[in-house]
C-alpha cells in the first residue's frame, strides 16, 4: 500500500485531506499526555489508545515515526485558570507529600494501565519540570517578538496584539470579538491588559510548592506553554501531527498555535487530530456526579455499572468499534458483545494456522486484505477495519467447514495480513480474553481430569466439571477434533 493513499481529517481545516509529511518518509507525532495528579480515567485511555493505533499504522505502512507524548507535572492550575493552585501541588498538600511523590505515583499508575491496554510507549516522554529552561527560552522569544508582556513578575501572552497579524481562534472556529464579549472579570485579572490574555509564566507566592528562578522572578510556567516548548525541542518549529482530546481544542491547542507562531514565525502543526469523548450508560462520564469508572474497576469488576469484569483486550477492542472522532458509550451489554467478537476474532486467527488449502481460492483475497488498508487509509477508520476483518472471519470459518476454498499462496497472504492488522495495528494480544496465559495450565489439568472421567464413563464427574466451569464463565466444547474452552 502506497504512503500517498492516507487521508487524515485535519481539525484546522475541518476537512479530510491527503497526508503529506513535512519530511518524506518521516512523521513527527505529538500527543498531549496526562496531568499526573490522579488515576488515569477511561477518557484519557481512549485518546492514548486511539493515537497508539495511529502510531502503529504509520509504522506498518513504512513511515519512520518519532512519537512524543508529554507528562504534565507542573503548571496546570485548578479549573485551567491563570490564578490559583497547581493541581499536583494541591494534591501533594492534601496528602502531605512532596509534589514529585505525587508525580511518581500517578505516572507509574498511568504506565501500568497503558501497558495493560498493550499500548506502545512513545519514543520520547518528556516532563514539563524537565524542560523549564526551554520554556523560559520560548517565553523570551515571544517577548522579543512583541507578543507578550511582563506584569508583576508574571508574563502574559498578548492575544489582541497577536490577532492583529494572525487569526487567534482558527482551530476552534472562534472569533476574537465573540471571545472578548463573553469574558468576565476574574480574580487576579488586574495583572492582565485584557481578559483573553493567558499566562506564559506566573509569579509564585512564598507558599507555592513548585517554583523556579527566571528572568522575571521566582515562578512557574503556564500550562499551555509546556507542550509548545517540548514539541518544538523534539520535533522542530513545524511538525506533522498533534493529537489530543476535543476538550483540549480550546483553549489549550489554540494557545499552542499562538505560542508557536509568536516564537518561531510559523504555525507549528500541519495536521491537528482530536478524539471524541466517552459516555457511560448514555451520560457524560463525571467523577463529581459518580458516573465514572476507572480502568482497574473495569478489569476487576469492582464497580456498580458492569455485570462482570472485562479483560483489557476486550475493552481495547470495544474502543476500536467507534471512530476516534465519534462519541463512544460504555455499557455492560456493549462490552459483553465486544467480548464475544474479540473471542471470534482470536479463534479465527488460530484457525488460520490449521486451514487446508486447495488449488484456487473461492474469494479474492487480495481484494479482501486490500479493504483493511482502505479502511485505515480513510482517517484511521478502525470500525470499518473491524467490519472487514469479520468478513475475513466468515470466510475462514467457511473454509474450515469445507464450503469455501483457499489456495496456499492466498492462505499465506491472509495469515500475514490478518496477524498484522489484528495484532500489530489494532494491538490485540492473541489468546482468549481474561488472561489465559496464567489460566491455560490450570485448564489443561482440569480438562485432563474431565477426559479421564469421560474415558471411565464417569459422566456425573465429567458433567460436574463442565457445569462448574460454565458457572465460572468458561465454556467447554467437545467435538470430533477434541475439547476447546473459551
Amino acid at each position: 500500500m502506497e504512503l500517498k493513499d492516507l487521508q487524515i481529517y485535519n481539525s484546522l481545516s475541518g476537512e479530510k485531506v491527503k497526508f503529506t509529511p513535512i519530511k518524506e518518509g518521516f512523521v513527527g507525532l505529538y500527543v498531549c499526555g496526562p496531568t499526573v495528579y490522579s488515576n488515569v480515567h477511561l477518557g484519557n485511555c481512549r485518546q492514548f489508545i486511539s493515537f497508539d493505533l495511529v502510531y502503529r499504522y504509520l509504522i506498518h505502512i513504512g513511515y519512520k515515526v518519532r512519537y512524543v507524548r508529554n507528562i504534565t507535572d507542573v503548571g496546570h492550575l485548578v479549573d485551567d485558570a491563570d490564578q490559583g493552585e497547581d493541581k499536583i501541588a494541591k494534591k501533594a498538600r492534601l496528602e502531605q507529600l512532596e509534589p514529585m511523590e505525587i508525580v511518581q505515583q500517578y505516572t507509574l499508575d498511568f504506565h501500568k494501565v497503558m501497558d495493560q491496554f498493550n499500548s506502545i510507549p512513545p519514543n520520547i516522554e518528556p516532563t514539563a519540570t524537565g524542560h523549564i529552561i526551554e520554556q523560559i527560552e520560548m517565553i523570551q522569544a515571544i517577548l522579543d517578538n512583541g507578543f507578550a508582556y511582563e506584569s508583576n513578575g508574571s508574563v502574559y501572552f498578548d492575544v489582541e496584539k497577536y490577532n492583529e497579524s494572525h487569526p487567534y481562534g482558527e482551530l476552534s472556529g472562534r472569533k476574537i470579538e465573540d471571545l472578548i464579549s463573553n469574558t468576565r472579570d476574574l480574580d487576579g485579572q488586574e495583572e492582565k491588559r485584557a481578559p483573553l490574555d493567558f499566562a506564559l509564566w506566573k509569579n509564585a507566592s512564598d507558599e507555592h510548592l513548585m517554583k523556579w528562578p527566571s528572568p522575571w522572578g521566582i515562578g512557574f510556567p503556564g500550562w499551555h506553554l509546556e507542550c509548545s516548548a517540548m514539541s518544538t525541542k523534539y520535533l522542530g518549529d513545524e511538525f506533522d501531527i498533534h493529537g489530543g482530546g476535543m476538550d483540549l481544542k480550546f483553549p489549550h491547542h489554540e494557545c499552542e498555535i499562538a505560542q508557536g507562531t509568536a516564537s518561531n514565525g510559523k504555525s507549528p502543526v500541519r495536521y491537528w487530530m482530536h478524539g471524541n469523548m466517552l459516555t457511560l450508560n448514555g451520560k457524560k462520564m463525571s467523577k463529581s456526579t459518580g458516573n465514572s469508572i476507572l480502568p482497574d474497576e473495569l478489569f476487576t469488576g469492582e464497580n456498580d455499572f458492569m455485570e462482570k469484569p472485562f479483560d483489557a483486550m476486550v475493552v481495547r477492542f470495544f474502543m476500536m468499534q467507534a471512530h476516534y472522532r465519534s462519541t463512544l458509550d460504555f455499557t455492560s451489554d456493549a462490552l459483553v458483545a465486544a467480548e464475544k467478537g474479540y473471542e471470534k476474532l482470536a479463534e479465527a486467527l488460530k484457525t488460520l494456522n490449521d486451514l487446508k488449502t486447495s488449488g484456487e481460492s473461492s474469494l479474492n483475497i487480495q481484494e479482501l486484505t486490500g479493504s483493511f488498508y482502505e479502511a485505515m487509509n480513510d482517517d484511521f477508520n478502525a470500525p470499518i477495519l473491524v467490519a472487514n476483518l469479520f468478513e475475513a472471519v466468515k470466510f475462514i470459518n467457511s473454509v474450515k467447514d469445507g464450503t469455501q476454498s483457499i489456495s496456499k499462496e492466498d492462505l499465506q497472504l491472509l495469515q500475514k495480513e490478518m496477524t498484522a492488522f489484528v495484532v500489530d495495528i489494532l494491538g490485540l494480544k492473541q489468546g482468549k480474553a481474561g488472561g489465559d496465559d496464567k489460566l491455560s495450565p490450570v485448564m489443561d489439568l482440569v480438562l485432563d481430569l474431565r477426559q479421564e472421567a469421560r474415558e471411565n464413563k464417569d459422566w456425573t464427574t465429567s458433567d460436574k466439571i463442565r457445569d462448574g466451569l460454565a458457572t465460572a464463565g468458561i465454556v467447554v466444547k467437545d467435538s470430533k477434533d477434541g475439547t476447546t474452552w473459551n
